[in-house]
């Protein structure tokens, strides 16, 4: 059993689908995990792989997280990864905990306890109320149930497996106190640690808000897990949610979606002008400019974003390339000017750009060195300049302005998240000489919201008026003036 247990170390989706009787006893009818189960397990495994813990020497910990609609196997997917790990890990150590008593007693704790006793290692395991302990080392080999109630914080202090896994796992993690994960970090210090988070996004604040949709996100492997996409949802009763409540209110986005409720009324854009501008297809003009904007990263978490936008239509396809994303850090400021050289001189009329408007913060001396290299279709912007409207206290909050207006026509890729949350997360206020001043995204971070990059980058795109382009002979579609087949291949 040990051996091959062993085969099962960096394959979490072997063990599930080995372990456990499949279509017979209890599981009469199921035939495994479902597809995003089965992603999941397969992304740990990927995860597991490339730290190569040797027994000894400390690893980044792995931290997984998923935010969800109601009703798709969270709990039953935290119980298999307690057992992959409680079995396949000698000496682990491993705390799970939910929102409340109720749900850890009811429903995550006895998931874990159904599928240790249905695997082949039960005979092995004392299966308890509260924690199962391995016959052979109890006190070294274990996992326990804890309550997430703050004044319980200190029971999640403490653990640790220098030589294996502490691990922990979070269940409705929207609730859970944010001390509680702070004290759990410090289990993740040693060995091969672990943290694994799900639950329904209920609250726009947060230490699960931060790690879905806010500042913590870069540190966790993070995602949304629609409900409709899973196999087991009740279907019917989802579509009478959306019938009563819409496709974009809070109560669908959190209980369907797995999106995190809307802002409050300090909003500066509302759902309502972002799910239109989903759910809206345009086709732009021929002689509609490509316009481009690019936000450039300071470094840290924040990054270079490029956005691309031809009149109404800001959706990836035939007349708007697909936006550019690079890490602050992970591409110096030559390779980076030779990239958006690349993209400055396509000639192809799908692709060519009539002007780029970067921020001046940091793309100053990007913009400079283009213009020695005889590029004049980029443009800084300093965000902080004064606003052509009057009605602006300055140039970002003018650009969000328009962006805003344009909202109301325009089409936006209803599968880019990370645009939504971007465009809905700047909240405002008006001044003593009543114009619009923008939430800075310094003031974002102090309350867990994400950098708004894609947003910024998107709204760069209406810094200024662009002019038309001429209509260019159709055989000059899909080669640039160098021979080649462009920057988009």
């Amino acid at each position: 059993m040990a051996a091959e247990l062993a085969n099962y170390y960096d394959d979490p989706l072997g063990y599930v689908l080995d372990m456990f009787p499949w279509g017979a006893g209890e599981l009469a009818g199921s035939e495994g995990p479902d597809k995003w189960q089965t992603k999941v397990l397969q992304e740990i495994g990927r995860e597991v792989r490339h730290r190569r813990f040797d027994g000894h020497t400390a690893v980044a910990p792995i931290r997984l997280t998923r935010a969800s609609g109601h009703d798709i196997g969270k709990s039953t997917l935290a119980a298999w990864l307690v057992n992959w790990i409680k079995d396949t890990r000698e000496d682990s150590q491993g705390t799970v905990t939910a929102n409340t008593f109720t749900q850890l007693e009811t429903k995550t704790w006895a998931a874990v306890r159904r599928w240790a006793k249905l695997a082949p290692t039960a005979k092995s395991w004392d299966i308890g109320t509260a924690a199962m302990r391995h016959k052979a080392r109890p006190e070294s080999w274990f996992v326990a149930c804890q309550s997430s109630n703050e004044e319980n914080s200190e029971a999640f202090a403490g653990q640790h497996a220098k030589t294996s896994t502490s691990y922990y796992v979070f269940d409705e993690g929207s609730a859970i106190p944010d001390a509680i994960y702070d004290v759990a970090e410090g289990g993740l210090t040693d060995g091969e640690p672990m943290i694994f988070v799900f639950g329904n996004p209920t609250r726009n604040s947060g230490r699960f808000y931060e790690i879905n949709f806010g500042s913590r996100r870069h540190r966790w492997n993070y995602g949304s897990i629609d409900s409709r996409d899973s196999k087991i949802s009740n279907k019917q009763t989802i579509a009478e949610w959306i019938q009563d409540y819409g496709e974009d209110s809070d109560f669908v986005r959190v209980r369907v979606r797995g999106l995190a409720p809307q802002q409050d009324e300090s909003q500066f854009i509302g759902k309502d002008l972002v799910a239109g501008a989903q759910l809206r297809t345009v086709t732009p003009l021929d002689d509609e400019p490509l316009v481009a904007g690019f936000d450039v990263s300071g470094g840290g978490a924040a990054w270079h974003v490029l956005r691309f936008r031809r009149g109404l239509s800001a959706v990836p396809g035939v007349f708007v390339p697909s936006p550019i994303r690079i890490p602050g850090s992970a591409i110096d400021r030559p390779a980076l000017i030779g990239r958006l050289a690349q993209i400055l001189r396509d000639e192809r009329p799908s692709h060519k750009v009539a002007m780029m408007f970067a921020d001046s913060a940091f793309g100053s001396p990007i913009v400079e060195r283009l213009h020695t290299l005889g590029f004049d279709n980029i443009q800084e912007v300093n965000f902080g300049g004064r606003s052509p409207d009057i009605h602006q206290e300055n140039q970002r909050a003018y650009m969000w302005n328009a962006m805003k207006e344009w909202l109301a026509r325009g089409s936006i890729d209803p599968n880019d998240i990370k645009l939504e949350i971007d465009l809905t997360s700047p909240g405002f206020h008006m001044n003593k000489s009543n114009k619009l001043v923008l939430e800075s995204k310094l003031e974002m971070q102090k309350r867990g919201a994400p950098s708004p990059d894609d947003g910024d980058a998107l709204a760069l795109t209406f810094a200024a008026p662009v002019a038309l382009q001429s209509s260019s002979s159709d055989d000059e579609r899909g080669h640039d003036r160098f021979g080649g087949k462009g920057w988009m291949r």
